[in-house]
């Protein structure tokens, strides 16, 4: 991917403790070396807890805290799962109001395992084209959701994938679908 494929994209990760950690650090590694800012926003300042499965990883800075987050000052969104973090968030009612604001706007967002409990509980996966981690397809479907067991997919402005192991196929369709987003805002602007 050409490092300056995204400049000027500016990415919110929303997350929090005990969060899938190759699920946020792979995909914003992906995102940073094609030009794009990415920002951790959480409901909660300081660090947030990584988790590689069920055991504690690594600590990492909360870029913005989620209150003060301004959905319009961003380009798309990246949710990362890990069911903690994403049983957590899908609760916090700022979380669900900016998610609806990038959504509304046709923003893209990338979601990955757990991630997509937010998407569910904010009421905006019914009638969308979508995958997850395997254990919450019956949430998924209960909410509207036609839901898929394939590697990555891409559905509108969301691309979604099932777990870790999807990484390279999540981030490359992540990156083609924010590339086609970021082309496209610019073609507006000329």
């Amino acid at each position: 991917m050409a490092s300056n494929l995204l400049q000027g994209m500016r990415v919110a990760i929303l997350a929090t403790d005990d969060f899938e950690q190759s699920e946020l650090t792979e995909p914003k590694k992906a995102l940073d070396q094609a030009g794009a800012k990415t920002f951790i926003v959480s409901p909660k300042s300081g660090e947030i807890q990584g988790m590689k499965h069920d055991e504690k990883a690594d600590r990492f800075p909360v870029d913005l805290l989620l209150a003060e987050a301004d959905p319009e000052q961003f380009d798309a969104a990246l949710l990362p799962g890990g069911a903690l973090d994403a049983d957590s968030l899908r609760a916090v009612p700022e979380a669900k109001t900016f998610i609806r604001a990038i959504d509304q706007c046709g923003k893209p967002v990338a979601v990955i395992c757990h991630g997509s409990w937010l998407l569910a509980s904010a009421g905006l996966v019914r009638g969308r084209a979508m995958t997850s981690y395997h254990t919450i397809q019956d949430d998924l479907r209960n909410a509207g959701a036609d839901w898929r067991d394939v590697e990555v997919m891409r559905n509108g402005n969301w691309v979604s994938s099932r777990k870790p192991d999807d990484l390279p196929a999540f981030n490359r369709e992540m990156l083609a679908l924010f590339a086609e987003h970021q082309a496209g805002q610019k073609a507006r602007a000329a």
